[in-house]
């Protein structure tokens, strides 16, 4: 559509914190160091990219279960010594959250736990189950006490209701009955437990600090406190850490992985290796492929700060047109910074990025971004380039148009909401203010990631935002967006 037209209902109040993919959860766990509390307090804080509403660690002292659950950023939650000493054990799991299902409340703050007839249980999960409310409903109508909103709360329900005798068999009976994407980290009195979806959707991997097994969400947690990575921990698979040592179970039918593609384009840290990939490595080839697909005259490529940085280094060396900083990020914003009105809303772009106008007057720029949801942030970037004085402004995503909502632990608004399911390219375009605009192909996407093609039989890859090829079966959809589904819950008791 037109510039100059009246703007879509949908994009009408300019949601700028909304715009942006949300990282899921973090998870980590350390079993048998004397540190472990301090320990996995480091490891969230590597981990808060992915989540920064809340974080929270149990322990195990070998007499009791000790718990520090906390809103706010890893930083403000356990930097003072005197909560790291209410944290006693040698085993600890941690949580760092950002909410996809239930609400941004203290009950939901992970890990969760509970007493179980055999003993204390806390687990903590990067995901999201499709089938929870199913199993939320049924577990009420049978008698089950819920005390948050959060979709974990579904697996202590399972694990406490099973007829298993060892807690590692009720664990497993619990994950037989979920459907969807997880990576848990679970912690009994004598056992450390983690555990991947048979897809192998969301990431897990196994590490090791002075002899002592280690669970991460990604390795920049393991590479924050010295440690060695091992091995990701493989779709399906099951490892059990004990003072016996590590044991692998794997109690699912084989198949063959499909790992989130979201995790290399945006989610998981540049310096982070995922499946043998180093993540950095991987968005400069998407940036190189977007310029071999989507070639253009300009002076200049400029990256939106920071997830677009490495992406346009590769566009860049590709198309020999120059990499320069033309946007300035401001790292200390808050995401709660007050915004009393629309016309400071609309400003809240600039408290965020500033442009560097002795890069941008007078050139064309390429801009580089990850990918775009709502647009609503790409409208006030371009427009701010443009008032630096860029003479064209090219925009350039370094993945495909994003037409599908997620379900397994991102958060992503309801499909008529996204902008590549509502417009065309050229009303896109059009909408955004930019010269031009253009896509990475899902071929193309492959290639970044060496892959020949994509298998349109077997994807190699959990794609479906940009196929809506759903890996899973979504058994709480039934035409309904999940997390209404939750909030209506939760209002309704």
């Amino acid at each position: 559509m037109d510039r100059s037209g009246a703007e879509p209902e949908v994009f009408a109040d300019f949601d700028l914190d909304g715009d942006r993919l949300r990282e899921e959860c973090g998870v980590f766990g350390i079993f048998g160091h004397p540190d472990a509390a301090a320990i996995t307090a480091l490891g969230l804080h590597a981990l808060q990219h992915r989540g920064q509403e809340a974080a929270g660690i149990v322990t195990y002292d070998g007499n009791r279960f000790n718990s520090e659950r906390r809103m706010g950023m890893v930083g403000d939650a356990f930097s003072k010594a005197s909560t790291i000493e209410r944290l006693p054990g040698d085993r600890a799991i941690g949580h760092v959250r950002y909410s996809t299902t239930g609400e941004t409340i203290l009950r939901n703050v992970q890990p969760l736990f509970a007493e179980l007839d055999s003993g204390g249980f806390a687990v903590a999960h990067n995901g999201n189950l499709t089938n929870a409310l199913t199993l939320r409903r049924e577990l009420i109508r049978a008698g089950a006490i819920y005390q948050s909103t959060s979709d974990t709360e579904v697996v202590l329900h399972l694990v406490a209701r099973s007829r298993k005798h060892a807690i590692v068999d009720r664990f497993i009976e619990g994950l037989r009955q979920l459907e969807g994407a997880y990576a848990f980290v679970a912690l009994s009195n004598k056992k450390m437990i983690g555990a991947r979806d048979p897809l192998g959707i969301r990431p897990l991997v196994l590490g090791q600090l002075d002899g002592h097994y280690i669970l991460a969400s990604e390795t920049c947690a393991l590479d924050i406190i010295g440690a060695h990575f091992i091995r990701d921990v493989e779709n399906g698979e099951i490892v059990v850490i004990s003072e016996d040592g590590l044991e692998s179970l794997r109690p699912f039918p084989p198949q063959p992985a499909r790992p989130c593609i979201f995790e290399y384009i945006y989610f998981a840290r540049p310096d982070s290796i995922v499946h043998g990939r180093s993540v950095y490595e991987v968005r400069k080839a998407m940036g190189a492929q977007l310029a071999f697909e989507t070639p253009i005259e300009a002076d200049v490529v400029v990256p939106v700060p920071d997830s677009g940085v490495p992406a346009a280094i590769g566009y860049s060396r590709a198309s020999g047109i120059p990499f320069e900083l033309g946007i300035i990020r401001n790292h200390y914003v808050g995401r709660t910074f007050i915004q009393p009105t629309q016309s400071v809303r609309e400003l809240g772009v600039r408290m965020k990025h500033s442009a560097n106008r002795t890069v941008v007057a007078g050139k064309r720029i390429v801009l580089l971004d990850d990918s775009i949801v709502r647009g609503t942030t790409s409208v006030k970037i371009v427009q701010m380039m443009r008032e630096a004085g860029a003479r064209e402004v090219h925009f350039r995503i370094s993945s495909p148009p994003i037409t599908h909502p997620d379900y397994y632990g991102i958060d992503t608004p309801q499909r008529e909401k996204l902008l590549a399911a509502t417009h065309t390219l050229e009303e896109m375009r059009a909408w955004i203010g930019a010269d031009s605009l253009a896509f990475l192909s899902i071929e193309g996407i492959y290639k970044a990631m060496g892959q020949v093609a994509r298998d349109s039989r077997r994807p190699q890859f959990t794609d479906h935002c940009f196929t809506g090829d759903y890996p899973t079966t979504l058994t709480d959809l039934n035409g309904k967006d999940i997390r209404a589904q939750l909030s209506l819950l939760a209002e309704t008791g």
